[in-house]
């Protein structure tokens, strides 16, 4: 685990040393600010007026969007794995969603629904094919013999969900969770941005692509990665708790 963090660390350190040799070579502000420049605007960018209030409000949504799909998409891949018409009924939704690009959605998104409504839609949208399509496999993946000993012997549907086939979806949908959840993020930004929603992340973005802030797009581009990154093991870790609870049962 050591080792992993001082890799993972002096790899960080390798890529910011790269950003400003490349910066230095470029010798302009507007193209390419330099690591240092944008590390000394994040220690004042916090202190700004209505920080916290767009932090929450973009955070809030696309969490929102994300345990939306996380629900819809749990459900509806355990049905499909019992059930093989609700696979086939939900085969085409899920293609559509995986397919077609971002900004198809958030444009037609921005006709439908209020800036309220942008972001969390946008999330939950591109988030259900992943948690979907990984919970489904798990389901399929479960030895069917298991089920039919349990059947055999009339254990009840609860306790068989817990104890044969919630084991074998575990990996799948932790593996989804780690994927969806910066799916999310990026998404829901995009959709800001595109939307150009105020008071929220990506409106600060837009914001600072309009004036030539290239300091400021930085530094909220670096504070997305960080909050993307703490949600992912935040959430991750209460699944893993949960888990563990339920192996307690």
């Amino acid at each position: 685990m050591k080792k992993t963090f001082w890799y993972r660390t002096l790899a960080v350190l390798l890529a910011l040393l790269v950003w400003h040799l490349v910066s230095a070579a470029v010798g302009n502000d507007v193209l390419l600010v330099s690591p240092l420049r944008v590390l000394v605007r994040l220690t004042t960018i916090w202190r700004e007026k209505g920080f916290f209030s767009t932090v929450f409000y973009t955070m809030a949504r696309i969490l929102l969007g994300f345990v939306l799909a996380l629900t819809a998409g749990f459900l509806a891949a355990v049905l499909a794995g019992r059930f093989s018409l609700i696979e086939y009924l939900l085969w085409p939704y899920v293609v559509t969603f995986r397919s077609v690009p971002v900004a198809s959605f958030i444009i037609l998104s921005l006709i439908w629904l209020n800036f309220s409504q942008l972001t969390v839609f946008i999330s939950f949208l591109i988030t259900f094919p992943v948690i979907y399509s990984n919970v489904l496999q798990g389901v399929l993946s479960t030895d069917p013999k298991l089920n039919e000993m349990a059947a055999l012997y009339r254990v009840p549907w609860y306790r068989r969900f817990l104890y044969i086939e919630l084991p074998g979806i575990r990996p799948y949908l932790l593996s989804a969770c780690t994927i969806s959840i910066g799916m999310a993020w990026k998404s829901g930004i995009a959709a800001e941005i595109i939307g150009v929603v105020s008071g929220s992340i990506g409106g600060a973005l837009y914001q600072s692509k309009i004036y030539f802030e290239t300091c400021d797009l930085f530094a909220w581009t670096v504070i997305i990665v960080i909050l993307s990154v703490l949600t992912e093991k935040a959430f991750l870790w209460l699944l893993r708790r949960f888990f563990a609870g339920g192996e307690k049962l």
